[in-house]
């Protein structure tokens, strides 16, 4: 018997099975070049393959929207236009031209900052996949013999590998590859089968003869466990499985603790499928609207009526509070159709609200299009990156200019539409005082705000381990922005990961956050956890925590106060 912790689970849950190791087809491209007279040759290869790549995912995309998403990639002219380009100008074959084009695209996509948008490179790797397979030839289905209860093991999964893969035999996921966003993760979170993801290097450690317990709970694999272990987990397979029942039977409830304070659950969506789910957990608004993937999933800047039907879509699919963040893009998040400057440091580079400002006609096309889509329901506007009163007020009134084109040309829109910022820099918890007397609401970003207090890039692997929301300068950060909201009767929500964190929760609600923003899938459990928490108790352990000088001192109050509340 052998255990493996983990560091985080995907989607939770305890299940048991025999291994299932996913072979990886070879789809390495032929690296030789070709003749002048054999360019026609490649380029009508290509494009056939393209044609039958199109056709699979319309098929697929019967089932499941990602397909639909994953047949605009396909489709993409800039895709067509550069493997033409390496075809006729390189002489390379069709085969070589793609895979340098999909490496060099996936490369750009992994380079960003935004976890859920690295996450993307993945769509772009399974057409690329796609397209190889019908230029190679290859038809087979790596997921043939699943006939009984199996965890599937494999480097990383795509939407084309999971669409193959009959679902009646399999119980869990575990990848090599991959984040909590990945599309593996999203579709086990969907189908609530347990997940863990990024295990480097665990295809190493295990053989298709192999019984696995996978324990997303505890975060653990158990490779071969005895029979006495065997029998412990299926009862807590069971616990978890009661406990889930309960949580479902509270959907629609309130999020309100045991002594009468209640908070909002909202959402962090990226597009109308999202929005779908969202409604189906029982979430009562959306805090982040990404609208980052309307421009990062387009051939160029989207038009006012293209952003303006997928705002109204999501207000009305909701049918309660949508706050849609503005462009949120720029230094280390590129776009295909538009030049960025190369930036030494561009976390602290031209980005965000500092592009919208400067690219005024882009800005403007968007906010007219959510002034538009506010006829239709409660849309907020939120600013990302702001580190002034100066720049609120600055994107205000190109908010303000946008009403005025508006009004006088009878278009109906909400004129006492929010606005809001994100909370996400040094500058904005100082100036918070200075902001709450200027804006709407704040929403607290903590995955960039712990970034930047801490002065550590997250994706930097030497130094992830100290990355962590609970050290005392975050901590006390946050605590400043809630006070400074509260001061000026501004409501303060939060829409990082820490937002979801079961040991985070306690303090957030001492602290006196209005608002919780997560992934859909959080929504229960984290509703069932706020109405067995008392907000006075809550009150005690926040005050205390805020004056510890340590992370562990902190997790020691907290643990404390946990084991003190079961």
């Amino acid at each position: 018997m052998k255990t493996i912790s983990v560091t985080k689970a995907a989607s939770k849950g305890i299940v048991m099975g025999k291994a299932f190791l996913v072979v990886q087809q070879n789809l390495e491209a032929d690296k030789k070049l070709i003749r002048d007279s054999e360019k026609d040759i490649e380029v009508k290869k290509f494009e056939k393959a393209v044609k039958d790549t199109v056709s699979d995912l319309q098929v697929l995309a019967k089932d499941n929207d990602i397909f639909a998403a994953h047949m605009d990639v396909a489709s993409d002219p800039d895709l067509h236009d550069s493997v033409v380009s390496k075809i006729n100008d390189e002489l390379k074959n069709a085969q070589l031209s793609l895979e340098e084009y999909i490496v060099a695209t996936v490369e750009m996509f992994e380079n960003l900052d935004d976890e859920y948008l690295r996450e993307r490179a993945a769509d772009m790797k399974d057409v690329g996949k796609r397209i190889m397979c019908h230029l190679k030839g290859i038809r087979s289905n790596p997921f043939e013999g699943i006939n009984e209860e199996t965890i599937v093991i494999a480097e990383d999964l795509a939407p084309s590998d999971t669409a193959n893969m009959d679902f009646k035999f399999v119980r869990g996921f575990i990848t090599e590859g991959g984040g909590v966003t990945s599309h593996v993760a999203i579709m086990a979170r969907n189908r609530e089968i347990p997940a863990i993801v990024g295990v480097a290097g665990f295809r190493g450690e295990v053989t298709n003869s192999d019984y696995i317990i996978l324990d997303a709970l505890g975060a653990k694999i158990i490779i071969n466990p005895d029979e006495k272990t065997k029998q412990e987990y299926l009862k807590k397979a069971e616990e978890y499985k009661e406990m889930k029942a309960k949580l479902e039977s509270m959907n629609g409830l309130p999020a309100t603790t045991v002594d009468g304070r209640t908070v909002e659950l909202f959402a962090n969506i990226g597009n109308i499928p999202d929005a779908e789910n969202a409604v189906a957990k029982g979430a009562e608004g959306v805090g982040l609207f990404r609208s980052e993937f309307l421009y990062m999933e387009n051939t160029k800047f989207p038009t006012e009526e293209e952003q303006f039907t997928v705002y109204k879509a999501a207000v009305e699919t909701l049918k309660k509070p949508v706050i849609i963040r503005t462009l949120d893009i720029g230094g280390d998040k590129e776009l295909s159709y538009y030049k960025f400057d190369v930036e030494e440091n561009p976390f602290l580079g031209w980005r965000a609200i500092r592009i919208s400002l400067d690219l005024k006609d882009v800005f403007k096309t968007q906010l007219r299009a959510l002034l538009r889509a506010s006829a239709y329901g409660d849309i907020r506007i939120m600013y990302p990156m702001i580190i002034s009163v100066e720049e609120f007020l600055a994107a205000n009134e190109v908010l303000e200019e946008c009403k005025q084109e508006l009004r006088r040309d009878s278009v109906p829109f909400n004129n006492s539409i929010q606005t809001g910022i994100m909370i996400e820099t040094p500058a904005s918890v100082m100036c918070s005082d200075d902001l709450a007397k200027e804006v709407d609401f704040f929403s607290i970003g903590t995955n960039d705000l712990t970034q930047y207090l801490l002065a550590v890039d997250r994706g930097n692997q030497k130094i992830a381990k100290m990355y962590n929301s609970f050290h005392p300068a975050v901590l006390r950060a946050i605590n400043k922005v809630i006070e400074s909201g509260h001061k000026y009767g501004k409501i303060v929500g939060m829409c990082g990961e820490f937002a979801s964190d079961e040991k985070a929760l306690p303090v957030l609600l001492g602290m006196g956050l209005d608002e919780f923003s997560m992934t859909a899938t959080e929504i229960a459990s984290t509703r069932y956890n706020v109405r067995n928490l008392s907000y006075r108790e809550c009150q005690k352990l926040a005050s205390e925590v805020c004056i510890k000088g340590t992370i562990s001192e902190v997790m020691e109050l907290i643990n404390n106060f946990i084991d003190k509340s079961k």
